[in-house]
């Protein structure tokens, strides 16, 4: 098994190396893109570009400190490897100078060739470096030294088409063209896969010259950072291979981030920034959520569910009377809370993720931050399944249906979600005589609740009605049903078939139930034996707060 992994492992690490040699030594000029993290190398990716530049500069800048060698080879290895694992095209890295002499070289390119990185890039200059674009005396390598560094690397590296690529500063130093030129066939002589000249000036003039005499030797590489106003079509005409646009990223950034922090800082509010920024789905979307999304459904089958729930919460509870005078019954405080936070609670506790409320009455009193409400503006002339159709939308996938007024133990909605079946009532069947008497939620089963026959025998729905004679009745459904992905679908299909019939606006839940039922596609029974109760009227209040 470790064999097998190992060679997998150097499959891909020779496949992102080829590519970048495929690049470097093709006939057209390639285009490489700055990134310093994971993040902006799958922009890069998602761009277009087929090649990262991971510039040191930047690097450094986004850790927070100077290019000058402050931040670590490691430290650098460790941001490389996130941008490798998030990206599936090769990263030209920027070395700077080896990280000291030839033999921290050779364990750098070795740690990067493991991390499937397809290239370095190292500068003829003294360690530790400065930034070639700041003022001040560069000091550059011996010839001899450097040349040494490049062939301790190229004898180090364990995937051959990985390439060392030879920065020569000779024209940032002020040595010249001949010089350069000096150093570049040197360093072309010991092995360099590439060159890549530098240059600070606000022209390609030096650059250009450079090329011309440098006759194509060697893959010939550039940053034209300073002298961005020279056209490209130039580069194409006088053979240069690689084009890298080295650190505009991080400045897009971080003019970005200065701008928007400023300006949240003026206005303490967020409303002047959130048209101007990327959405919290575009962080998703690039982070890669979806891939994690579908490899929990192939490697976690059962056991990543999104389960989702409407309660409906639309009435008054007339027989409240002043209890419910500027709030509905769902925000009646029940020992220090609203009976809807408890409910939503018991909801979220048990992994139901996405809870939304249909309101009706008083629907600013409903203010909980971890729903979705939604209103139903005929609640006083229409009934419980007119307020569904309100949240019609939200029935995908596997959901919670449940009244806005009742309260459970846990283990209820533990047993109604481990009960299989497309649509599923919660039914007591130990209810007692007085509540069986003004219970509009009674219902007849194919079988009634008996400890005589096993948990795995099927009880479906007969008829839910008020009118059942006490020979019939199983039972009361509590107000909590659950509806498969399928069972969903069947709900928005009748509730499209009532609104068409003329039915829809006074009928109840109970009613939509029995429609199932004529259909040939009866909801499934899980008995419950107490351990519920809803709130109808004082006394019901009053067994609420008894009851917690």
């Amino acid at each position: 098994m470790t064999s097998h992994l190992m060679s997998e492992g150097s499959r891909w690490e020779r496949s992102k190396a080829a590519h970048f040699r495929a690049q470097l030594t093709a006939p057209t000029l390639t285009f490489l893109m700055e990134a310093h993290n994971g993040l902006s190398a799958r922009v890069v990716e998602d761009a277009g570009f087929e090649g990262i530049w991971a510039s040191g500069l930047s690097i450094s800048a986004a850790l927070g400190v100077r290019d000058r060698n402050e931040a670590s080879w490691t430290q650098v290895l460790d941001v490389l490897e996130f941008m490798a694992d998030a990206t599936s095209i090769p990263i030209l890295v920027d070395g700077d100078t080896g990280y000291g002499d030839f033999n921290n070289f050779r364990r750098f390119v070795k740690k990067l060739c493991q991390r499937q990185i397809a290239a370095v890039c190292i500068e003829d200059k003294l360690f530790p470096k400065i930034n070639s674009f700041l003022n001040g005396s560069q000091s550059l390598a011996a010839i001899e030294e450097f040349c040494g560094k490049i062939k301790a690397g190229k004898d180090s590296q364990t995937n051959p088409d990985f390439s060392i690529i030879a920065r020569v500063e000779a024209l940032i130093a002020g040595y010249g063209l001949d010089e350069a030129l000096k150093r570049a066939e040197a360093y072309h002589a010991a092995g360099a896969d590439g060159i890549l000249i530098h240059s600070k000036k606000s022209t390609a003039e030096e650059i250009l010259h450079f090329a011309a005499a440098w006759k194509k030797r060697a893959p010939l590489l550039i940053a034209p950072t300073m002298y961005y106003l020279t056209p490209t079509d130039h580069y194409r005409q006088t053979g240069i291979s690689m084009c890298i646009w080295a650190n505009h990223n991080l400045r897009a950034a971080l003019a970005a981030m200065r701008d928007v922090s400023g300006r949240i800082y003026r206005e303490q509010g967020l409303v002047g920034v959130e048209e101007h920024i990327a959405s919290i789905s575009d962080v998703f979307d690039i982070a890669g959520e979806a891939e994690l999304t579908a490899a929990a459904k192939r490697y976690l089958p059962g056991q990543r569910r999104t389960v989702k729930a409407v309660v409906l919460a639309a009435s008054r509870g007339s027989q409240l009377s002043t209890l419910t005078a500027d709030r509905p019954k769902c925000m009646l405080d029940v020992r220090g809370e609203p009976l809807l936070r408890r409910l939503v609670r018991s909801l979220t506790g048990a992994g139901v993720r996405g809870v939304t409320v249909v309101a009706g009455y008083c629907p600013e009193a409903i203010s909980l931050p971890e729903i979705e409400k939604l209103i139903n503006d005929a609640y006083a002339t229409t009934g419980e399944a007119a307020s569904l159709a309100c949240a019609e939308h939200k029935l995908s996938g596997e959901c919670i249906l449940s009244y806005g007024d009742i309260l459970f133990r846990d283990y209820i909605l533990s047993e109604l979600l481990q009960t299989p079946g497309n649509i599923v009532l919660a039914v007591d069947s130990t209810a007692p005589e007085s509540d069986v008497k003004r219970s509009s939620d009674l219902v007849h089963c194919t079988l009634p609740h008996s400890r005589h026959y096993l948990d795995d025998k099927v009880v479906e729905l007969c008829s839910i009605s008020t009118a059942l004679t006490r020979n019939k009745i199983c039972g009361e459904w509590i107000g909590l049903a659950r509806l498969s992905a399928q069972g969903a679908a069947m709900v928005r299909t009748e509730l499209t078939a009532m609104r068409t019939d003329g039915t829809l606006a006074t009928a109840s839940l109970p009613d939509l139930f029995n429609r199932l039922v004529a259909r040939g596609s009866p909801p499934r029974i899980a008995y419950i034996t107490g351990h519920w109760l809803d709130v109808n009227d004082a006394f019901g209040l009053a067994r609420a707060r008894n009851f917690l």
